[in-house]
């Protein structure tokens, strides 16, 4: 399977936000551009329009004389303005000239030498083009200076041919600084929308496997999102109704099985004493602790506000008290080694017995019918039952806590002692671990809050 990391939303937002913004001011920019065009707010009788025809044609000749090289804005130029006229001249003493200069601006040609830039005009204060112009300026046959008349329109393409040189100067600075104001303020703005998202995942996050009834909150949920958080919900409520279900047929699958394990166990107990009498016992015992563990099940749903003290080394004595019988007659010996004479904790009294016993059961089944059993309870808050059996393999000491799991597919039992062992303690708030022993065998190890 595949799984590729997912794509942040935030930052495809801002991506995609500082693009947009990038082409809607290119788009508005142009658009101003042609309004102005198409409403002659730029005018297409400017007064450079002769003079940046002429300095777009001029060049030089194999010689290096000044020549007018023909294209479409020259042509139509001449042909737009029938009195055309213009003067190019550099400082090297080349001349070209075409048309008759007016009388009135003829004066001026003698003081070529002696003029840089200058507006020619007959009226006074007049606002419109002025009739002639005199620019000094840079062409492909170098900086040349051009007189001439000023009824040349504004070419389009001109227009467009500043565009890259607009777009470096004015639209990529200015669309830079909106980039770098969107890549800071966007995120704070999406944090801030996407917050109550934020919220629903921590209280995910927080969700127990024995909670029941926990809705992921909408307050501040963005819309678009809000679906796949009522799916979550609808979810969470499908595994409540089916833990429900679960629970009821667990507890009611253990009361119906006392009934008939007690009347069994009666009526094997007025048997005759022989062997087989003692092995249905056995099996007997074995159905009554797998009804008795059904209904631990049950109990792992207590709260922690109804749990009281509970004295460890008490427990301890009373189930080895309860069990030394077991195991005197299958061949151990029994130790009980408390480190003072009372240790509390606060937890559910019946159920940390019914951890305790459960191990005490296994050292029994599984400790190779010899050698000793040492019940401990340790400090700062801690239950061992030690073995001296084979002990458990280290690849093995996850998996045999899971429910159902059995080390050696032959044993009796319905490998549920250990899981309830562990649901217990997590339901305490402590551990159960599983350790070699002192010299062979297995150490299991309840560790409670200190």
């Amino acid at each position: 399977m595949n799984l590729r990391r997912p794509r942040s939303l935030k930052w495809s937002l801002v991506l995609r936000i500082a693009i947009l913004q990038c082409v809607m001011l290119t788009l508005i920019i142009a658009g101003i551009v042609g309004a102005m065009l198409a409403t002659g707010l730029i005018p297409h009788d400017y007064e450079d329009g002769t003079m940046d025809v002429l300095a777009d044609a001029v060049a030089r000749d194999a010689k290096g004389a000044l020549v007018l090289k023909e294209n479409s804005d020259l042509t139509k130029l001449r042909s737009d303005v029938p009195d055309l006229w213009f003067i190019i001249r550099d400082k090297d003493g080349h001349r070209l000239q075409e048309g008759t200069v007016p009388v009135a601006y003829q004066p001026f040609v003698g003081l070529l030498d002696n003029i840089s830039d200058a507006r020619i005009d007959l009226a006074i204060g007049e606002a419109a083009p002025p009739g002639g112009k005199i620019r000094w300026t840079d062409t492909a046959a170098g900086n040349v200076q051009i007189m001439s008349g000023t009824k040349g329109e504004l070419s389009l393409l001109r227009v467009l041919g500043q565009a890259p040189e607009l777009f470096l100067q004015g639209i990529l600075p200015l669309a830079g600084l909106m980039a770098l104001a969107t890549l800071f303020a966007t995120p704070w703005v999406v944090r801030g929308a996407l917050s109550g998202l934020g919220n629903a995942a921590r209280a995910a996050e927080q969700i127990e496997i024995d909670e029941r009834g926990v809705q992921l909150p909408l307050d501040g949920v963005p819309k678009e999102v809000t679906p796949l958080v009522d799916a979550v919900n609808a979810a969470l409520s499908r595994l409540d109704a089916g833990y429900e279900r679960h629970k009821r047929f667990l507890t009611d699958a253990a009361h119906e099985l006392r009934t008939p394990v007690a009347i069994l166990n009666t009526r094997l107990a007025a048997l005759p004493a022989t062997p087989e009498r003692a092995r249905l016992l056995q099996d007997a015992a074995r159905l009554s602790t797998l009804a008795d563990q059904l209904l631990d099940l049950q109990r792992l749903d207590r709260q922690a506000e109804h749990f009281g003290p509970v004295d460890l080394v008490l427990l301890a004595r009373n189930v080895v008290v309860d069990l030394a019988p077991l195991a005197f007659a299958v061949g151990y010996e029994m130790a009980f080694e408390p480190a003072r004479e009372e240790l509390i904790v606060r937890g559910d009294r019946t159920a940390i017995e019914r951890a305790v016993t459960n191990l005490v059961q296994n050292a029994i089944d599984h400790g190779g019918k010899a050698g000793r059993i040492t019940i401990s309870v340790c400090l700062p808050a801690v239950v061992e039952v030690l073995d001296e059996g084979d002990g458990v393999p280290a690849s093995e000491r996850e998996r045999i806590f899971e429910p159902f799991y059995r080390l050696h597919p032959r044993d009796h039992g319905a490998g549920l002692g250990l899981n309830l062992v562990r649901d217990l303690m997590q339901l305490h708030g402590g551990k159960v671990e599983v350790l070699d022993g002192r010299q062979s065998g297995a150490c299991f190890r309840m560790i409670f809050p200190a």
